[in-house]
C-alpha cells in the first residue's frame, strides 16, 4: 500500500516526523486545519517533467505556485510540462492528492521552494488521500537532498 511505502521511506530517512490521518478533505485549506498547520506550511508536491522519462518533484508551500519562469532558469532549460495523473502514478506510485518523495517508485531529484528555509514544521504528503507526514522543514530539505531556490510566485 502507497501510505506504508511512505512512512517507511521517512523511517529510512532517519528524520522525526509525526503522521497525521483526517480523511478525505475538499482543499488545501481543510487539510491544513486538519493536520493543525497554517496553509503557507503544507507543502505540495508537484511532478514536473524535463524530458521524456526525465521527472522531477518540486517542494511548494500550499500559499504559492510554480513560477514557470523562475523554475525553467534554474534547471537551464526551456521546456517543461505537467504530466497527466496517469503517468504521474505510474512515475511515483502514488496518486494526484497523495504524491511525496518519500516512497517514490523513482528517487527524481527535488527542489524545494526557498521558503522551506524558514524554520519550523511544515507537512507533506503521507502517500494516501487524508495523511500527511508533519516534518521540520530542514530535515525535509536535508533528508531529500534538495535544491533550495526561489521557484514560486504567490498563487
Amino acid at each position: 500500500m502507497s501510505e506504508e511505502r511512505a512512512v517507511a521511506a521517512l523511517e529510512a530517512a532517519g528524520i522525526p516526523f509525526e503522521i497525521k490521518r483526517h480523511g478525505r478533505v475538499g482543499s488545501l485549506e481543510e487539510a491544513a486545519a486538519a493536520r493543525g498547520v497554517d496553509p503557507a506550511r503544507m507543502i505540495k508536491t508537484i511532478v514536473v517533467r524535463r524530458g521524456e522519462g526525465d521527472f522531477l518533484f518540486v517542494l511548494v508551500p500550499g500559499d504559492r505556485q510554480i513560477s514557470w519562469p523562475k523554475l525553467r532558469a534554474l534547471l537551464g532549460v526551456s521546456r517543461l510540462s505537467m504530466p497527466d495523473k496517469d503517468v504521474a502514478r505510474e512515475v511515483t506510485g502514488y496518486e494526484r492528492g497523495t504524491i511525496t518523495p518519500f516512497g517514490s517508485f523513482h528517487a527524481w531529484p527535488v527542489v524545494a521552494d526557498a521558503r522551506l528555509g524558514e524554520p519550523g514544521q511544515v507537512s507533506i504528503g503521507g502517500g494516501a488521500h487524508g495523511v500527511g507526514a508533519t516534518v521540520d522543514a530542514a530535515d525535509l530539505v536535508a533528508a531529500l537532498s534538495a535544491t533550495v531556490a526561489d521557484v514560486t510566485e504567490p498563487l
